[in-house]
Order: C-alpha cells, then sequence, then structure tokens
C-alpha cells in the first residue's frame, strides 16, 4: 500500500477548529497539503484559514456538526469540489460530559455517542466513495486510550470510542478483502494539553482535567502526519499510554485498583465550575477555547517511545538487541547454576 507525500495530497481535517484538528491541519498546510478544515465553530475555522492562509499554505473551511449525516457528507462534497479528489480523511470532532453515570441523562449519553461514534462512522461513509475512486487514500480516525481502558466518570466517551475501535476493525478487514489499498488508522492518544476539558459537559462542580501527565497536541499531529504517509493500522501518542495498554492487557483488575485509586479525585480541579457553565456537548463554545493547547501545559511531559513507532526498523532493532540480552542472562544464569 503506498500513500503519496504530503505535499501531494488534499487532506481534509474533521474537528480543527480547536486542539488536535487544529494543530494538525497547520501541520499539514505547512507541510505543502491542500487542506479543507470543518467544524461546529465558524470564528475558530476563519481564523485557523487566515492563519494558514498566511502562511503562505491552501485552505478552506465548511462548517459542520458531525452528527449530522449530510452536513459530514457535505465536507467531502465540498473538498472533492475544490481540490478535485480527496486523499486522506482526519476526524477529530468531540465532545464530551464528566459525571457519574447515574447523573447523565440519556439526551447526554446519546448525544456523545452521536458526536464520538457516528460521527466518525459518518465521516468513514462519505470518505470512503472518494479513496476508492483514487484507488488509494487513508482514513485516519482519532480514537483515545479510553478506546483500549474506560475511565470512571466518562462512560459515555469511552463507550463511543470503544465502538469506534470495533468498528475499525471490521471496516479495515472488509477494504483488505475487497482490495482497496486504503489505509485505516486509529490514533490513541494519551491525556493531551487542549481545550477538551474547558469544553466538555462536567457535573462534578468542578472544572475536569485529565488525569496527569499530560502530552502537548503537537505529539498526536505528529502522529497523524505519519499515518498519512505511512499506513499504520493503530498508533498509541504517548509514553503513558503504552504503559497502561501493556497493564490492562496483563490484568485489567490492577488496573481497576490503580484507577479506584487515582481516577476520581484525578479528573478533579480545584476551580469550581457548575452545571451551568459553558460547554460544547451541543453546541459550540465560545471563540475563547478556538486554541491548540489548554490550560495544563505545566502538567506536561515529553514522549520517547512515539518516535520508535515513526521509525520501525529501529524499533524492531531495539526489540531483537533487549530479547537478545534478556536470553543471555537467562542463559549465564543457567550455566551459573549448574556449577
Amino acid at each position: 500500500m503506498q500513500l503519496k507525500p504530503i505535499n501531494q495530497q488534499v487532506v481534509a481535517v474533521v474537528g480543527a477548529s480547536s486542539g488536535i484538528g487544529r494543530e494538525t491541519a497547520s501541520l499539514f498546510a505547512q507541510h505543502g497539503a491542500k487542506v479543507v478544515v470543518a467544524a461546529r465553530s465558524e470564528p475558530g475555522l476563519k481564523s485557523l484559514v487566515e492563519e494558514i492562509q498566511g502562511n503562505g499554505g491552501e485552505a478552506i473551511a465548511v462548517i459542520a456538526d458531525v452528527s449530522d449525516f449530510e452536513q459530514v457528507k457535505a465536507i467531502a462534497d465540498k473538498t472533492v469540489a475544490q481540490y478535485g479528489r480527496l486523499d486522506t480523511w482526519v476526524h477529530a470532532a468531540g465532545t464530551g460530559i464528566l459525571a457519574p453515570f447515574d447523573q447523565i441523562t440519556p439526551e447526554e449519553f446519546q448525544r456523545v455517542i452521536n458526536v464520538n461514534l457516528m460521527g466518525q462512522v459518518y465521516g468513514a461513509m462519505v470518505a470512503l466513495p472518494h479513496l476508492k475512486k483514487e484507488g488509494r487514500g487513508a482514513l485516519i480516525h482519532i480514537s483515545s486510550m479510553e478506546g483500549r481502558r474506560s475511565l470512571p466518570l466518562q462512560s459515555p466517551y469511552s463507550a463511543a470510542k470503544h465502538g469506534l475501535e470495533g468498528f475499525l476493525e471490521a471496516l479495515r478487514v472488509e477494504l483488505q478483502h475487497e482490495g482497496f489499498p486504503i489505509s485505516v488508522t486509529s490514533i490513541l492518544p494519551s491525556v493531551i494539553n487542549t481545550p477538551f476539558y474547558n469544553k466538555v459537559r462536567t457535573k462534578l462542580g468542578v472544572k475536569p482535567t485529565g488525569i496527569p501527565p499530560y502530552y502537548q497536541p503537537n505529539t498526536v499531529a505528529n502522529a497523524i502526519l505519519y499515518a498519512a504517509e505511512h499506513p499504520t493500522r493503530d498508533f498509541i501518542v504517548g509514553d503513558v499510554g503504552k504503559v497502561l495498554d501493556v497493564l490492562q492487557r496483563i490484568s485489567p483488575e490492577l488496573v481497576d485498583s490503580i484507577l479506584l485509586l487515582i481516577g476520581f479525585a484525578g479528573q478533579r480541579t480545584n476551580e469550581p465550575k457548575s452545571e451551568e457553565g459553558p460547554d460544547n456537548l451541543f453546541a459550540p463554545t465560545i471563540p475563547d477555547y478556538d486554541k491548540v493547547e489548554g490550560d495544563f501545559g505545566n502538567l506536561t511531559i515529553p514522549t520517547f517511545l512515539d518516535w520508535f513507532d515513526m521509525n520501525p526498523p529501529l524499533k524492531w532493532g531495539a526489540m531483537a538487541f533487549a530479547a537478545f540480552g534478556i536470553l543471555a542472562l537467562l542463559g549465564g544464569w543457567e550455566m551459573g547454576s549448574k556449577k
């Protein structure tokens, strides 16, 4: 499967007014791609397009709510009408609510599913016909480590991300069976310092937070650009996410115990915020939040293992070297025990 160089691509980035989507759109444009950006926030999209064009890039905007299939279809249609084709679809739109399950209404739970799961499904539905017509391309869906391990107080979000992982697995194999060289990638970020925690609805009585440490949005954007050129099944962004994935595979009960200790207090700040505070669950929030980074830059750390995922030969070489070292140590121990 061969994907085009980024500077030859037409890319649609959905959920681009802030956070990961905004950083990703800017980075694609910096690398020479023609970019179509979509979100509900008209001011956020306007400022992003002006920023990209001011830096010499090409971009247009489409206002869309991803819970509406026809609005998502309009993103793909406008992309092809403007640039003649679609090469990569990046779906980053999302929302959430932090609250105990028994305080979440059916309408709130359904809304999170509509945006975070069905919106992603609609994205794949409208993008695939164009990618198939081109004969190749990339579907890149922004999932979450909550697609691998659910968190307390985020049951709708975790449910949506688990559903997304199941959907992408099925879709990937169907495309392989049909013989279409279309890459289907799930990007699974750890906790990222975006305005997400400013925007989500909360019933905790305080402004919510992710469980530290955080990573900066450009770590996710770099992984997305890598997947746009290199067919990738899934990409866990952030070393903590990789550790969590291993722990979850070894002992979900152990992770249960860890989350009992840190999962409740760890998602609360000391800053009061009422249930009536601004959120983006059903409508875009005020333009103040149309930015890349959130409020937790002081809690961010660098990631090291992501580099190995972007350099597979070195990754497998390091793993083989480590395995050889372990076998050598075991062999030495066994020989010593026989003396």
